[in-house]
């Protein structure tokens, strides 16, 4: 029996990055063996068992025979008799199918060091074919690599469109797809996640209400950028900077950033490259797309309220106390703050996410928040105890927070507007 690192930790380490999980592979042992030495086995599909001391995950070295559609059609063979070459055959990409055995020496039978030196991003062989998630796993790698000037190869990226033509990627479950673009929104930049499936053709298929935006205008005036498509993943960036250096739902907060606009992709083509109304139109889709998806509860709810509300947080300075009352109301802010806060930081990287406006002031979070603030004086109890009874609460509590908010509006508006253009 022989032991190997494999996959990431190797990759990573030759990269010089933290390690943070480590897999191991065992080579020339059976499921036997491993559960008489105290590992607990843990793999369904195929053998892959848990360390008794470190609990770090160790599979049986193995092959892959495709027989079905999608990325689950697989018979697998695990016999002891499976060399380390032929488990390294069966990985994506070379960078992948690298191990390191117990002596430190590296194996490295397809050249995964060269390409990590050359930064190319390169599968493994034809097999990689055989399992459509393997798309959009190199597409999130890309993404994760672009910072240090990775690339997908030119053969690794002729492969990835045939395999979109093939519809092959129908057959991957909206968990799956999910997970990977979750995995995706969380690495340092996660447009090229998008951009990269775009240019393969496979954004049309997983994701066509995004795909949808590539092509629609916007005033250049606003928008030196112009394509709707671009705009959105200027957002993204801006997020992941953003979300970076705060304490929120990064995931919840990307996720809108990429979806805020998906209403003017059903803008009326006679009315570009003006979208008025797209706020309200981008609702649907962005429901259609999180349900099909399966995206969690939070952060489709997000996405829906910065698709609907995000212009009502651009124009705040001209809101009337009544109305942002309403948008409070709608936005359920308070109960859920931290939830409005993270709009708003969508927001914030709408407005900087257009060429030449990447450092552009926006004062309308705090100008929002010191009203909501001011509003939280308010107390219901107190409505309560002078007598007031069940839709009469609301209302005098509604009519109160105006109050306040119009007094407060009145105090520090002139503040927020003398030196912004907003």
């Amino acid at each position: 029996m022989q032991i190997y690192l494999v996959g990431g930790a190797v990759r990573d380490k030759l990269l010089g990055l933290a390690v943070k999980d480590r897999d191991w592979l065992v080579v020339g042992a059976t499921p036997q063996e491993l559960l008489a030495q105290g590992y607990q086995q843990v793999g369904k599909d195929f053998p892959v068992f848990l360390h008794p001391d470190s609990k770090e995950e160790y599979a049986l070295a193995r092959t892959e025979r495709k027989n079905g559609a999608g990325y689950t059609g697989f018979i697998c063979d695990f016999s002891p008799h499976i060399s380390l070459e032929e488990d390294l055959l069966r990985r994506d990409l070379t960078i992948n199918a690298i191990a390191q055995d117990a002596q430190g020496e590296l194996h490295d039978p397809y050249h995964g060091i060269s390409d990590l030196n050359q930064r190319i991003l390169r599968h493994v062989s034809p097999a990689f074919a055989e399992d459509p998630l393997r798309v959009l796993r190199v597409a999130r790698f890309a993404a994760r690599y672009h910072h240090l000037g990775f690339r997908i190869a030119e053969e690794t990226f002729a492969l990835m469109k045939q395999i979109t033509r093939s519809g092959e990627l129908r057959h991957l479950t909206p968990e799956r797809v999910w997970q990977e673009t979750e995995k995706a929104l969380n690495e340092r930049h996660p447009e090229i996640y998008f951009e990269t499936l775009r240019q393969i053709g496979a954004l049309a298929v997983l994701f066509p209400e995004i795909d949808a935006l590539y092509g629609v205008p916007n005033p250049v005036t606003y928008h030196p950028e112009v394509d709707s498509f671009v705009h959105s993943m200027l957002v993204l960036q801006q997020a992941v900077r953003l979300t970076e250096a705060e304490d929120c739902h990064k995931s919840a907060v990307r996720f809108a950033a990429v979806c805020h606009d998906l209403g003017k992709a059903l803008t009326p083509k006679d009315i570009l490259p003006h979208h008025y109304g797209h706020e309200k139109a981008g609702v649907e889709p962005v429901r259609r797309l999180s349900r099909r998806l399966t995206v969690p509860s939070y952060i489709k709810e997000l996405a829906e309220l910065t698709c609907e509300y995000h212009s009502h947080i651009h124009k705040a300075f001209a809101l009337r106390p009544d109305t942002i009352v309403e948008l409070f109301n709608k936005l359920d802010i308070w109960r859920k703050p931290q939830r409005t806060r993270e709009l708003m930081l969508v927001c914030l990287a709408d407005t900087r996410g257009r060429t030449g406006f990447e450092q552009a002031a926006y004062p309308q979070p705090d100008f929002l928040w010191a009203l909501y603030q001011a509003a939280l004086a308010v107390n219901v109890k107190d409505i309560i105890a002078e007598g007031f009874e069940k839709q009469a609460i609301r209302t005098e509590l509604n009519r109160r927070r105006i109050n306040v908010i119009k007094a407060k509006r009145a105090e520090i508006l002139p503040h927020f507007t003398e030196n912004t253009t907003n």
